[in-house]
């Protein structure tokens, strides 16, 4: 600390080598971010210019224009995104933009929420492939306990862990990214899936 007598100011002196380490000590974690008045893509532009990884559920739609019809990458869930980022850089983006984003928080810790890698890397595997089939549902694991775990182990779905179920006439694994959205895949044959036993249960890490 210097005390600048003249202007009786207080600096505080930063150890930028010690503050440095400390960032690069962080784990980078995926927060749930949500976005107001539908500029989810205005938001993930923006990490994308700044070399950001982030993740916004999005598929093809049919529409009608003109009298034709035509197909659109359009967001599945509006105002959700998906960032990685240390604790740090999350502050500081947070701070540093003028898009309108704030943390999703967890009701009962009172922190923001964050999604562990392995459960967003299967959310990813099936949301990241835009199919117009996906069929998004709600969180709520109530509605999948009936469900066998299973691996998908061939075809654009190959590697997603999730519940095997029927939605929608069709059976399907649906991947459930807690608290915030589900995602079912399109039918998949019961060739292409592989039960998980309860001893390779924590390959799923809470992506359930």
């Amino acid at each position: 600390m210097v005390l600048d007598n003249e202007k009786n100011t207080t600096f505080v002196l930063v150890d930028k080598k010690t503050t440095t380490q400390k960032e690069a000590a962080e784990e980078k974690l995926w927060y749930a971010i949500r976005v107001t008045y539908n500029r989810e893509l205005k938001v993930k532009d923006d990490l994308d210019a700044r070399g950001i990884t982030n993740f916004v559920p999005m598929q093809y739609r049919r529409e009608e224009r003109n009298g034709v019809m035509v197909k659109r990458l359009v967001p599945s869930v509006h105002n959700l995104i998906f960032i990685l980022m240390t604790p740090t850089e999350m502050r500081e983006y947070k701070m540093s933009t003028a898009l309108p984003i704030r943390y999703i928080m967890d009701r009962v810790n009172h922190k923001p929420i964050t999604v562990p890698t392995r459960e967003m890397e299967n959310f990813i595997k099936v949301a990241g492939t835009f199919d117009e089939k996906l069929v998004y549902l709600s969180p709520d694991m109530g509605n999948f306990v009936r469900g066998e775990r299973v691996r998908i182990i061939g075809g654009m779905f190959a590697g997603a862990e999730g519940i095997f179920v029927r939605v929608k006439g069709d059976r399907r694994v649906v991947v459930n990214v807690e608290g915030l959205v589900a995602v079912a895949t399109t039918f998949v044959h019961p060739s292409m899936i592989e039960k998980i036993t309860e001893r390779d249960d924590n390959t799923l890490d809470n992506a359930l």
